[in-house]
């Protein structure tokens, strides 16, 4: 196949085909006498492979693992996976956290302990609360100038102290960037919270990343079966290449 033959069944151009090869995304093409690529059936199964990785993993990801497969590190390849199924992993369970503080969101802070009574979790400062998130501290300091959270602060050191409420808007926070939402959406979601009670804007933002968790799980279906199917024909590959040739005479 010619590079306008390989690009023709995938919607994207030749020249893409060939950025795709010079990048390692693609095994190198054989050369005719007169120079031209010549494209196979493996290189068909790669680029398949490579654009089934995007959607479910990224780029970095899926340019990540195609490098690594042809270099030979599989299991390279396969821990870069392993950490995208990881990473959706903990936002379904951060989705679903968020859900089960819905109800709570609204609520007014609760009561300090009785009298005898321990407290519970107290203040956290902006160090670990960043940790708890996996974030920077520049990160929930854009996150204050954006109207999302607003720590108080404390009169004897001015250092900011993050409360109950506050970690649930910076978790809530955390869930809605990696779905991709700009932060004048989540500003808004949070001062709706904050004001009438209501909450249909963060249910309609919950759904919504539902949804997209959802695709991205089938997206990554998609990509280990094509992925596996070209780590097949990369095995027959080698294989035929590690065997013998006839013996002389």
């Amino acid at each position: 196949m010619r590079p306008s033959d390989l690009a023709r069944g995938h919607g994207i151009s030749a020249q893409a085909v060939r950025n795709y090869e010079r990048d390692g995304f693609l095994p190198p093409a054989e050369r005719t006498r007169s120079g031209y690529r010549v494209y196979t059936e493996l290189h068909a199964a790669a680029l398949r492979a490579y654009l089934a990785l995007v959607p479910a993993h990224g780029y970095p990801t899926a340019n990540l693992v195609m490098r690594a497969l042809h270099d030979g590190a599989v299991d390279d390849a396969l821990t870069a996976l392993d950490r995208g199924h990881g990473l959706l992993l903990r936002d379904r369970e951060t989705l679903d956290a968020v859900r089960r503080a819905l109800d709570h969101l609204t609520a007014a802070p609760e009561p300090g302990p009785a009298p005898g009574r321990a407290a519970g979790p107290g203040p956290r400062t902006i160090g670990e609360l960043a940790h708890r998130l996996g974030v920077t501290a520049a990160t929930l300091r854009s996150w204050e100038e954006a109207g999302i959270l607003a720590p108080e602060r404390d009169p004897a050191t001015g250092f900011r102290v993050f409360r109950a409420a506050d970690v649930r808007d910076a978790e809530l926070a955390h869930l809605l960037r990696r779905g991709g939402y700009l932060l004048d959406h989540i500003s808004a979601v949070v001062r709706q919270i904050r004001t009438a009670g209501g909450t249909d804007a963060l249910a309609a933002s919950l759904a919504d990343w539902q949804r997209k968790l959802t695709g991205r799980g089938r997206a990554m279906l998609s990509a280990a079966a094509r992925l596996d199917e070209y780590l097949g024909m990369l095995d027959g590959r080698r294989a035929a290449e590690e065997r013998p040739g006839p013996a002389p005479g």
